[in-house]
Formats: C-alpha cells, structure tokens, sequence
C-alpha cells in the first residue's frame, strides 16, 4: 500500500478520462487560480446529504478535476493504492473495543442502506475504514458520499 498525493491540476493535464493510480501521482501541483476556479464555480451539496448511484462495469471513475472537487468534503480521509487499485481510507480512535465495534455496527448499517460496502477493520480502540467500488476496481463518487456518510457517523461517537 502506499499513499498518493491528492491530485491536483496543472495547465496541461486533461481531466475527462480516468485517473489511473500513476496520473494521480503525475499530477501533483495545481495553481492557485484552479484552486480559484473551483472554489468560485461549483457550489456542491453536502457529500453526506447525496445517496449513491448504482454501479456497474462500465460505470465511470472519478477523474482527477472531479477529486479535486470533492476531497475537501472529506479532509482527513487519504488517497491509497492497494494492489493497483485506487482507495480512500480513514482510521478513528475510540476510547476503548465497545465503541469501536459499535462505529464499526453504525458504517455497517450505512453500507448496507446504501448498498456500497467498505473494507472494515477494528481493532481495540481504532477501525480502519477502507472505500473502493469493486465493480470498476478504483474510485467512484460513491466512494466519497460514503466517506462523508462514514464521518457523519463518526461525529455521533465524538465525546
């Protein structure tokens, strides 16, 4: 597993296909007036409101222009490569085994009203909670709405 730099756009770089996990590693530097651009013209509803989208083999994966848009609805959540495939991923501290499987019950509850399931792993204390789609072995919006559904979740915990 390794992590990978949250993409970002450069003059050159074209967004309409796939981000493949070696462009989200090309494409490392954006300029302020793209981080200007974004900010300025797309108004987004909360990740966390949005539910997801059926997917299938040929549904489409996010592009870099589109992670751009929608990682600052999930800050703390890092992009990661596991075996090729692109992931987001986010580790909670719990105060003790208790909660933690009771997160880990509530993200599971979510998954399966939202018929998207997460890579789960809790441990004493902490679970590790993994988003991919399987279907197109890399990222989807979906992924995010989950990320963002997950922190809610996680909110609920906080003391």
């Amino acid at each position: 597993m390794r992590s990978l730099p949250i993409p970002t756009a450069i003059a050159s770089t074209s967004f309409a296909s796939y981000v493949a996990p070696c462009d989200l590693l090309r494409v490392e530097n954006v300029s302020n007036i793209f981080k200007h651009q974004i900010a300025n013209t797309q108004f987004m509803e909360p990740l966390s409101n949005e539910r997801c989208a059926a997917c299938h083999a040929n549904s489409t994966r996010v592009t870099a222009y589109e992670i751009v848009q929608l990682k600052p609805q999930v800050p703390d959540w890092h992009l990661i490569e596991k075996n090729g495939v692109p992931q987001i991923e986010r580790t909670y501290e719990f105060p003790d085994f208790k909660s933690a499987i009771a997160f880990t019950n509530s993200v599971g509850e979510i998954a399966e009203t939202e018929g998207h399931h997460p890579a789960l792993l809790t441990e004493w204390g902490k679970v590790t909670v993994t988003w991919w789609t399987h279907t197109i072995s890399g990222l989807h919006r979906n992924d995010f709405i989950m990320a963002a559904k997950t922190d809610a979740i996680a909110n609920q915990f906080s003391t």
